[in-house]
C-alpha cells in the first residue's frame, strides 16, 4: 500500500470513526441483545463435574461461577443493550459451564490487559474469552479447550477465488490484513516464500478503519482479508456480502486453541473440561456455537492442559 494510499485511508477512516465504534453492533442488527438473553442455550447441572472440583478451592463468591469477559467485538463479547452486561459466545459457553457446575453465573467485563492479574488475585475463578493455549501461559495457568483458533480468508461473494489453502494460493493477490499481528506475521512468511520460489508477491494492504476495509473489499480494491475467523464468520452471517474461502490455525503452522483458563493448580480445569465434554455429547455446545456462526471452530473433545503454542 502506497503512502498516499495509507493517508488517504486513515482519512477517511477518521470520517467514519463513529462507524467503526459502532461496527460490533451495526453488524448485529436483529440479535437479542438484552441482558436476559431468553435464546442463550442452557445445561442442566452435570454431577461428574461437581465431583471433579477440588475440595480445598473456593470460589469467589459462594454459589457463583465468577468469569472474566472483554466486551468489544461479536462473536466473542458486547455490552448488551443495558450498556452493563457482556453478552455474546463466550458468555454462552460460560452459561454451559457455570450450569453444568451447578452454579449462578455473574460475568465481570475487564479490559484484556487485566484479566491475567484477575486470575493471579483471585477477582474470578476464570476467564473465558477467546484465550489461547501456550505453554507460557500454562506456566501460571490451567486450560480447557472449547475452540479451535482459527483464521480465515475471506473475499466478496462475487469473487472468482474460490479456495485459499496453502501458501501458493496468495500469490500475486491483494490482501488486507491487521498491522502487527500474529496473521500478519504469517502472510509476510508465506509471501516470502512465494517470492523465493519464484511466484508473484502479495500486494498487503493496511486499513486504519474495518469499514473502510469491508468497503474496499466490496468494491474490488482488494482481493481477500485475512484475519480471525470467528469474527468474519459472524459478520458473514449477519449479511456482510463475503463469504469464506480458507481457514488454518491460528499458529500455524502449529495448532492452536481457544480455552477456558483458570488459575494453576487451582483444582478447577478437569471439572471444567468434564462440564464442556457433557454439553458437546448433548448437543449444548454446539447449539451455542452455531448461535454466533462458531460451528467451523468446533471441536469434538475438550482437552485438559493440551500441548500450547510454543515459546517465542
Amino acid at each position: 500500500m502506497s503512502h498516499r494510499s495509507r493517508l488517504l485511508s486513515i482519512a477517511v477512516g477518521s470520517l467514519l470513526s463513529l462507524s467503526a465504534a459502532l461496527a460490533s453492533t451495526a453488524y448485529a442488527q436483529g440479535l437479542d441483545l438484552s441482558p436476559e438473553q431468553k435464546d442463550r442455550v442452557r445445561a442442566e447441572k452435570v454431577d461428574g463435574a461437581v465431583k471433579l472440583i477440588s475440595p480445598n478451592y473456593k470460589f469467589v463468591t459462594a454459589g457463583k461461577f465468577t468469569v472474566a469477559s472483554v466486551p468489544g467485538s461479536l462473536p466473542f463479547a458486547v455490552y448488551g443493550n443495558d450498556t452493563e452486561t457482556p453478552v455474546g459466545g463466550e458468555p454462552d459457553i460460560a452459561q454451559l459451564v457455570a450450569d453444568s457446575l451447578g452454579l449462578e453465573l455473574e460475568i465481570i467485563p475487564v479490559a484484556w490487559a487485566d484479566w491475567p492479574l484477575g486470575i493471579a488475585s483471585g477477582k474470578f475463578d476464570a476467564v473465558i474469552h477467546n484465550v489461547t493455549v501456550t505453554e507460557l501461559r500454562k506456566e501460571k495457568l490451567d486450560f480447557s479447550t472449547y475452540r479451535h483458533d482459527l483464521l480465515g480468508f475471506y473475499v466478496a461473494n462475487d469473487s472468482k477465488i474460490k479456495d485459499i489453502s496453502k501458501p501458493e494460493d496468495v500469490a500475486g493477490l491483494r490482501v488486507i490484513v491487521g498491522a502487527s499481528t500474529n496473521q500478519e506475521q504469517i502472510l509476510v512468511r508465506w509471501n516470502e516464500a512465494n517470492v523465493a520460489k519464484g511466484l508473484k508477491p502479495v500486494e498487503i494492504q493496511y486499513y486504519d478503519d474495518v469499514t473502510v476495509q469491508d468497503l474496499a473489499l466490496q468494491a474490488g480494491r482488494a482481493d481477500a482479508y485475512l484475519g480471525p475467523n470467528a469474527i468474519s464468520a459472524f459478520k458473514a452471517g449477519q449479511g456482510n456480502k463475503t463469504r469464506l474461502v480458507g481457514t488454518f490455525s491460528g499458529g500455524w503452522p502449529e495448532t492452536a486453541e481457544i480455552a477456558v483458563a483458570t488459575k494453576k493448580g487451582a483444582g478447577l480445569a478437569d471439572a471444567i473440561t468434564f462440564s464442556l465434554n457433557a454439553q458437546i455429547k448433548n448437543g449444548n455446545y454446539g447449539k451455542a456455537l452455531a448461535r454466533w456462526n462458531l460451528s467451523a471452530e468446533a471441536i469434538t473433545e475438550s482437552r485438559t492442559n493440551p500441548q500450547g503454542l510454543p515459546k517465542s
